[in-house]
């Protein structure tokens, strides 16, 4: 089937979603199955979104999940909402490149996983929100994030491994805004998270805050070097890393390289 194929699939699935909203606002709905009709309309706008979203029309895709979005949360089915709420970002995040606009569908999830107490899943959300608030130079909100999600992990036997890197993130954070915050924030990580102290990513934050009180761009350079030849650094991390080095004097104008 071609996009145009598709799209009219879509549109007849919309026509009949609407109808069933229709049928079962009726004044006999409880008499004639109108809980039904609902859950019927759901399934129908959600596969109208895919039918969208195959044929590239994400603006149509993202409507029928709203619609969706709407009918789920009128009958306290807030876990489902949060889905397509997640899936609505992933289209602002990758075909539509609107990072704001997937931000707060993503923190509009996490809320809703909250209230159904699916703390990993709203975990999740929010660590997204927080890696793109930094992107955006939204640092405190990056921060608080990070130093939440860290704090709800760090008792928990199967997750507190992971709580090393929210935290060593937040300092990260703290690092670009302030070098004095991130020294105090450093302290608060370690005596919150005594496991934070042996960390490699703990190590590396003392070294490179050493480094940038000395304006040593070769001593930060080197220790980064060294972190990522057993880690290997990911984007997030690098972008961070080159901010915090580039405050460094003598390499604001340097070529951008970490290693």
């Amino acid at each position: 089937m071609d996009n145009a194929g598709k799209e009219r699939e879509a549109v007849q699935l919309m026509a009949e979603a609407e109808k069933r909203v229709k049928a079962s606002h009726s004044f006999l709905r409880g008499l004639f199955g109108g809980n039904t009709r609902i859950e019927e309309a759901c399934e129908m706008y959600t596969r109208a979104a895919n039918m969208f979203k195959m044929a590239k029309n994400w603006s149509e895709a993202i409507n029928c999940l709203n619609a969706a979005i709407d009918i789920y949360t009128d009958m306290g089915r807030f876990s489902i909402a949060a889905k397509h709420h997640i899936t609505i970002a992933e289209i602002y995040e990758t075909e539509l490149v609107d990072i704001e606009k997937a931000i707060a569908h993503y923190e509009q999830s996490a809320d809703y996983y909250k209230g159904e107490e699916s703390n990993s899943s709203a975990n999740k959300c929010l660590l997204k929100v927080a890696a793109y608030a930094a992107q955006l130079e939204q640092y405190q909100k990056a921060i608080e994030i990070y130093e939440q999600v860290g704090a709800n992990t760090m008792d928990n036997p199967l997750l507190k491994y992971s709580a090393k890197d929210y935290f060593f993130k937040a300092a990260l954070c703290h690092f670009i805004v302030d070098e004095l915050n991130a020294k105090l924030a450093l302290e608060k990580y370690e005596e919150m998270f005594p496991a934070f102290t042996d960390s490699r990513e703990c190590k590396l934050l003392k070294k490179l805050l050493e480094a940038h009180e000395e304006q040593n761009s070769e001593a930060y350079t080197e220790a980064v070097k060294e972190f990522d030849s057993i880690s290997r650094l990911d984007q997030w991390l690098t972008t961070m890393l080159l901010r915090i080095k580039k405050s460094i004097q003598g390499d604001g104008e340097g070529d951008g390289d970490l290693k």
